[in-house]
């Protein structure tokens, strides 16, 4: 049985006591005053001066209790603000992927703020365009997610003269700073969706603006608070997102070819361990093993350097020969290898020939080099329980068959 979990309280801040004690001492002279000043004004009702002081000490005892209201409404304020602040921090500590972190976002801050409408605007990482959330928390609407367009963060701004001119003429921000871009997404944002009453501050990542969120509600203009609980979202799902980022890149970099942007041996053997493991009976799978020809001589003759275009240039070659299900990689040296998913037999082979004919295609005369071409060995699975180490050491014989019968060539096991 799991013990209940014991929460340690808070010490009491010595300063909390001594407002608290110093309050009921105001209070308590207040009355005592007046109770002394009604007193002596009943002992000679003729007294004007005697009433005065009742109503002095009156006015006094008014204004104390409206300072004490103020000072308790502001103290709540900086509690809720305190406790909003916290609950963002927790949930953007607990994601670790930009979607959760984007999650964590429009569910904290929503509420924090009180939006009518919130807005998370971000630039997708595998496309040049900017995509936004819609959360509203009005009954009615539903979220809905807008593709906008890259130039809100790209376009060219203008010349500084004409910057300040601008900021000078609308009374906002310089649009080449962050908090500009993302009072220019936010003008975007109010367009597409339609939004009132809209602010906005940016999200970065690397020194660089890659979104904005978005507030908008219909009355009303904006506390301060919202303000500076926007500000503070904004900083700490900044600092999210570029750590989510950081991880992404770190794992990308440690499955990817450096030279040649392809998959690395590493990915694939990975892929195809994940792959052997979800495979139903009846998928077929090919392998292609792919050689460039005398890559030795060609080293040799025209310098490491030029070898590493060409490997660049016959990585490109073969993406673009591959069906849009198959996954290339760098193998090793000058050996790539692609995983061909549920071929037959006369479709490995056409693949193969359109990896030939792509590469015997490329133009090298930048790099000096006249033209190179491939071989190719293919072997797809006879049987569904064949395994992919076993097809690719098929094409791998099937590649040696191709380069001992003259190069240039697709050979089929």
């Amino acid at each position: 049985m799991t013990e209940p979990t014991t929460r340690l309280a808070r010490p009491a801040d010595p300063s909390e006591r001594t407002i608290g004690r110093s309050r009921w001492a105001l209070v308590l002279v207040l009355a005592g005053l007046g109770l002394v000043a009604v007193l002596h004004a009943l002992a000679d009702p003729t007294d004007g001066g005697s009433w005065l002081i009742v109503g002095l000490v009156g006015a006094a005892a008014a204004t104390a209790a409206i300072h004490l209201v103020a000072v308790r409404a502001r103290d709540d304020r900086r509690h809720g603000e305190s406790a909003s602040f916290a609950r963002i921090l927790q949930g953007l500590s607990r994601s670790v992927s930009p979607d959760a972190i984007v999650d964590a976002i429009v569910t904290d801050l929503g509420q924090a703020t009180e939006a009518d409408h919130l807005v998370v605007v971000r630039r997708r990482r595998e496309a040049r365009v900017l995509e936004a959330r819609l959360v509203s928390s009005l009954p009615g609407i539903p979220d809905s997610t807008t593709l906008m367009p890259i130039a809100d963060l790209e376009d060219p701004w203008p010349t500084a003269d004409d910057t300040d001119l601008a900021a000078s003429r609308t009374g906002g921000p310089p649009t080449n700073t962050a908090d500009g871009i993302a009072e220019r997404i936010a003008r975007r944002v109010r367009t597409v969706y339609g939004l009132t009453g809209a602010i906005a501050a940016p999200l970065t990542a690397d020194d660089r603006v890659v979104g904005a969120i978005v507030l908008s509600r219909r009355l009303g203009p904006w506390p301060a608070a919202t303000r500076r609980i926007l500000d503070v979202a904004a900083v700490e799902a900044s600092a999210a997102l570029s750590r989510a980022t950081s991880h992404h890149t770190a794992e990308a970099n440690a499955s990817t070819d450096a030279l040649t942007g392809l998959p690395n041996r590493r990915y694939f053997d990975e892929f195809v361990g994940l792959l052997a493991r979800r495979r139903r009976a009846g998928d077929a799978a090919g392998i292609l093993m792919v050689d460039i020809d005398k890559f030795k001589v060609l080293n040799d003759t025209y310098g490491h350097s030029v070898g590493d275009d060409v490997l660049r240039a016959v990585a490109g070659a073969i993406v673009s020969a591959v069906r849009e299900d198959d996954v290339p990689a760098r193998f090793g040296g000058e050996e790539f290898v692609v995983l061909l998913r549920n071929p037959d037999p006369g479709v490995a082979v056409e693949v193969g020939e359109r990896i030939r004919a792509a590469v015997r295609g490329l133009d090298l005369r930048r790099f000096g080099v006249p033209h190179v071409s491939v071989s190719v060995g293919v072997a797809v699975a006879a049987e569904p329980e064949e395994s992919i180490e076993a097809l690719i050491e098929t094409a791998d014989r099937a590649l040696y068959r191709a380069k001992r019968t003259g190069r240039d060539r697709v050979v089929a096991a």
